[in-house]
């Protein structure tokens, strides 16, 4: 059979492709996007959220963000139910590491085991690669540098400094290569990883999710109330900006317009006056 590879997950293609894990990555492109940011002391997640129904119970909705340990979060884009499966594992290793070495579990350590298990499951038969992408953030024990790293379908994982997965995620990278800044205050973290979901999300602050972490702090979600006023700030600013344009850098009101005046006694038409009688 010609086209046996493409359906076989532990064959490579002719072309050196493994198609499954090509497949999983188109799914992680049409989850809705996940962002995080490095700050100066902080780190910030923030994640688009699909609406709920009418007649859905919000409180015990799954969010896309997700703990894995006190000091470890964890965001995703692509399919809901291969990443509650993937976080289970993640959770269960960092227990067994507490457990076991008796400190919790550093960043690295934990985005390794993450992206090993999703290795794992691109060269066995019988399964399928997860279809999820993940950012993970936190604080190492001990150490108040935040973290942020990513992971793929193919178990490849990378550090940021601020990246974004999901619908339109090259968009939004794009946004963040533009105005991040080493060093950002609190502020200015959440308020730039509110502005970079802006450019996909079109609801505003109800469908926005934001999670900030700090050393030793537990992890905060910001409540709809305060997100709302970020996005408020945030479409005042784009309005000023937009004025600013329209009238060529300078401020309406302030320019100066000479005015033409002619002798009195002068008509406006021929340039001289009538000779008096």
């Amino acid at each position: 059979m010609a086209s046996g590879y493409d359906r076989a997950l532990s064959v490579f293609s002719p072309d050196g492709h493994v198609f499954q894990v090509e497949y999983a990555l188109e799914a992680v492109k049409r989850g809705t996007c996940a962002v995080g940011v490095k700050g100066k002391d902080i780190v910030v997640l923030g994640c688009e959220k699909r609406s709920a129904m009418k007649l859905q119970d919000t409180r015990i909705t799954p969010s896309k963000i997700c703990l894995v340990d006190t000091h470890v979060a964890l965001a995703f884009a692509g399919l809901n139910a291969d990443a509650r499966i993937l976080v289970d594992k993640a959770r269960l290793e960092a227990q067994s590491h507490r457990l076991t070495v008796e400190d919790p579990v550093s960043i690295e350590y934990i985005t390794k085991y993450v992206a090993g298990v999703q290795q794992r499951y691109t060269q066995s038969g019988g399964v399928r690669p997860f279809g999820i992408s993940t950012l993970i953030v936190g604080f190492d024990p001990n150490d108040k540098s935040p973290r942020l790293y990513q992971t793929e379908p193919s178990g490849i994982y990378s550090a940021w400094k601020a990246n974004a997965i999901g619908r339109s995620s090259k968009t939004v990278r794009e946004f963040l290569e533009r105005n991040h800044k080493a060093d950002m205050e609190r502020e200015d973290t959440i308020k730039l990883t509110v502005k970079s979901l802006l450019e996909v999300v079109q609801t505003g602050a109800k469908n926005i999710e934001i999670a900030v972490m700090a050393p030793g702090k537990p992890i905060e979600m910001l409540p709809v109330e305060d997100i709302e006023k970020y996005v408020e700030s945030i479409n005042t600013e784009k309005q000023e900006e937009a004025a600013t344009r329209r009238t060529g850098g300078r401020t309406p009101g302030t320019g100066t317009a000479a005015i033409l005046t002619r002798p009195a006694g002068q008509p406006a038409g021929d340039g001289a006056t009538d000779p008096l009688p």
